[in-house]
């Protein structure tokens, strides 16, 4: 199994029978390139039986356009794989996964176009100002010369979700040592909304675990200090992103559960 480009995407299709497909759509800053930066937990999930597809964005202020645009390449993407039969079967449960502002565009997708979604998995959910989530903003004092902000802004966002989200199933996932997620602000959206079809899981770990490599750490001829530092280390991180490995491919298939 090996990353493919395919229009405008990047798609990791496992060998066995692909029993569904997850569009995953990354944070602000890392979104360029998903198959790098999402490469472990993402092929992890792929060899559970499901084919991924990361589409690539850069952040703008308009969050609109690139909701439209995310959601235009995964339906061409889509409809070249059916047509080179490289999915299998015609119909496959389509699910949507996001990190920090990958969760945004999923909530907007679902919330201003028809789409058919068997549910959606949100990452550390972010919602926050430009001058917040761009950080050199705020770490440099810098005041921008016009008043700038993203749009639809934070509270437009919230109402869009409050009014119009059509996903009817949806797990959230926050981190323990995560200053930067507002899903504990989202929560209660969706379940006024959906009542009992909303799941919150909180694990151990910090905004960039999902971003975690699993790294084999090797060892010289004799063991030192900085070995043990390096392997404990590396031991805390891989179990960080095992869990959050379980908790999605659980909520997937509870049946993986038995």
């Amino acid at each position: 199994m090996e990353w493919q480009e395919i229009s405008g995407n990047w798609v990791y299709l496992p060998r066995q029978e692909i029993i569904g497909i997850i569009h995953f759509l990354g944070g602000a800053f890392v979104a360029t390139a998903p198959h790098i930066s999402y490469r472990s937990i993402l092929e992890q999930i792929g060899k559970a039986g499901y084919g991924i597809i990361a589409t690539p964005f850069l952040n703008t202020f308009d969050h609109f356009a690139l909701a439209r645009e995310v959601l235009n390449r995964l339906e061409t993407v889509l409809e070249r794989l059916h047509k080179t039969n490289k999915l299998g079967k015609r119909y496959l449960p389509i699910y949507g996964m996001g990190h920090s502002m990958g969760c945004k565009l999923h909530l907007l997708i679902g919330s201003l176009y028809e789409v058919e979604r068997a549910g959606n998995i949100l990452i550390s959910f972010n919602n926050y100002p430009a001058n917040r989530a761009i950080p050199f903003m705020e770490q440099f004092n810098i005041t921008p010369v016009f008043d700038v902000e993203f749009s639809p802004s934070p509270p437009q966002t919230k109402q869009l979700i409050a009014e119009n989200y059509s996903i009817r199933r949806n797990l959230l996932i926050k981190f323990s040592q995560d200053d930067l997620d507002q899903t504990i602000d989202l929560n209660p959206v969706l379940q006024k909304r959906f009542p009992n079809m909303v799941a919150l899981r909180t694990l151990t770990g910090t905004h960039i675990t999902p971003l975690s490599q699993n790294i084999q750490w090797q060892t010289g001829e004799l063991f030192t200090p900085i070995d043990a530092i390096g392997q404990w280390l590396n031991q805390g991180i891989s179990r960080n992103l095992q869990e959050l490995k379980q908790e999605v491919l659980i909520w997937l298939n509870p049946m993986s559960a038995f």
